[in-house]
């Protein structure tokens, strides 16, 4: 293997490529700020200020992690144009509001209002600038990593069904090898290419790495050959582990009967998990303090709209880690009288049902902050899959093999799948979304953790469930997106086990509400 190819792979890794160039822009974007400042005299601001290189990487770093509350840092991210000003410009005022914070907390690394009002607005124009000429540059890059795939079935297949030119930023197909002549028939059918044939000189053709992408392993596999590959330094990967790698989530279809048992996973670590659990209580408690005021006007709002002896929270059962349940909790933002003449299924577009008090609740997420409670005492995670409802557990269960596995964790506030496929309304969409959970899984960490927790100020500032990089969310019944904690799981086509949606927190919510 070509060391440089392996140079440039990592180069070309599109997260690489714009966390190094925000930062690059928004670390001379400082020194831009203070020359102009101090009158185009570098010395002169050095004199005033101090030294500025660790002003502007400290500015850098606030601007990189404002970018990455708007999910800015997506390996998949297919923005608009207007959508990537507009994020930029946002993330960059995140930054700069956390530089601020950053030289209240440490004076010596002051580098002046007016210096840097004039690095965001540089920073703003150059990111924007550069971001744009980039991601145009990822879709044709011509440093893509090349992968040879030693199948050419329904397996196989998997890769061709990656159109987005942002799905394959990484990497383009030389080739593939038919296992059996099935496969080669159902290349030739489905116009499967470049098809080679099974002795055709590997010598003659460049590739980077070869996927193992057989329909049926059994007798066929190509031992020989693919142990002389690794004899040789080139890569040698089974498919789960580069569709893995190349959409951030789990494919359910092709994983082999041991995945589960062998894989990797640090939430089976006491370390992890004692690490978890502690900032889980640290933050949270951390949270519910700052958010008190929210919550103090939350309960005001309620009392003043629906009366003084109207109920403040609902109170739903949920599944969590290991299968118990708890109660979950959550503001009340329906009328009492919600499901007055019977259940009803949640309007997409403006719920009657919903108070005023409690449509701006449901926008910003304010409903949610009595959960904070849940992860103190230990019911739920900061981060985490989102938790079911035991009726809907029980159905998933059985339409979905590997549905329980969830429950190995505790459930959270915030999640993977929450940020990449929040819209669910079906048992299709509930195994989509757990394609997601089970990545989170394999790969937790209190990195990750941290990425997702800062991309949820995205969903949010922005009011939907998705980012730019993930699908598109339906509209929900005040405008936000439906998620699968909304599901009724296919309710009314017999599937499930309620004939019907029910308001979320009406007379009979500790009952049947569905979750939003």
């Amino acid at each position: 293997m070509n060391p440089l190819r392996r140079l440039t792979h990592s180069l070309s890794a599109p997260l690489l490529v714009l966390l190094l160039a925000d930062g690059i822009v928004a670390y001379c974007a400082l020194f831009a700020g203070a020359w102009i400042r101090f009158g185009l005299d570098l010395a002169a601001a050095t004199q005033i200020l101090g030294p500025l290189v660790p002003r502007a990487v400290t500015y850098a770093g606030c601007v990189v992690l404002g970018l990455t509350t708007m999910g800015l840092y997506r390996t998949r991210q297919r923005p608009t144009l207007m959508e990537n000003i507009v994020r930029v410009l946002v993330g960059v005022g995140i930054g700069g509001f956390c530089h601020v914070l950053f030289f209240y907390l440490f004076p010596y690394y002051n580098t002046g209002r007016l210096t840097l009002a004039i690095a965001m607005v540089i920073s703003f124009l150059g990111i924007a600038l550069v971001r744009g000429l980039l991601l145009r540059f990822l879709d044709y890059n011509p440093l893509k990593w090349r992968v040879l795939l030693i199948g050419s079935g329904q397996v196989a297949a998997k890769v061709g069904l990656l159109r987005r030119r942002s799905d394959r930023r990484r990497f383009e197909v030389v080739g593939f090898v038919p296992g059996s002549d099935a496969e080669r028939e159902f290349a030739v059918r489905n116009a499967m290419g470049p098809l080679l044939a099974p002795d055709f000189d590997f010598e003659q053709l460049p590739y980077d790495e070869v996927i193992v992408a057989l329909d049926d392993r059994r007798g066929r596999f190509p031992t020989a050959q693919l142990l002389r590959h690794r004899s040789i330094g080139i890569p040698v990967r089974d498919i789960a582990d580069f569709l893995e790698q190349e959409t951030s989530k789990v494919d359910l279809d092709v994983l082999h009967p041991g995945w589960l048992i062998f894989a990797t996973s640090g939430h089976s670590r006491w370390g992890f998990r004692i690490a978890k659990r502690l900032i889980d209580v640290g933050i949270g408690t951390v949270m519910l303090l700052l958010a008190s005021p929210l919550l103090a006007m939350a309960a005001a709002a309620i009392r003043i709209e629906e009366g003084w002896s109207a109920p403040l929270f609902y109170r739903q059962r949920r599944v969590g880690r290991g299968g118990r349940e708890f109660e979950l909790l959550k503001f009340r933002s329906m009328h009492l009288d919600a499901e007055q003449g019977g259940p009803l299924w949640a309007s997409r577009q403006g719920d009657a049902r919903v108070t005023r008090a409690g449509a701006v609740m449901r926008r910003f997420r304010i409903d949610e902050l009595p959960q904070l409670v849940n992860v103190i005492r230990g019911e739920m995670s900061i981060v985490g899959p989102r938790p079911e409802r035991p009726e809907f557990v029980s159905m998933l269960n059985q339409n979905l093999p590997l549905y329980d596995y969830r429950h190995c964790m505790r459930p959270g506030l915030a999640g993977w799948a929450q940020l990449n496929f929040p819209y669910g309304a079906s048992v299709e969409d509930a195994n989509e979304k757990l394609k997601y959970d089970l990545f989170y899984i394999k790969n937790t960490g209190i990195l990750f953790d941290l990425v997702i927790l800062m991309q949820t100020l995205e969903v949010v500032i922005w009011g939907r469930g998705t980012s730019m990089a993930g699908p598109k969310a339906g509209a929900g019944d005040d405008g936000r997106p439906v998620d699968s904690d909304r599901m009724d799981a296919a309710a009314g086509q017999g599937r499930g086990p309620a004939g019907r949606r029910q308001g979320d927190d009406g007379p009979a919510a500790e009952r049947h509400a569905a979750q939003r």
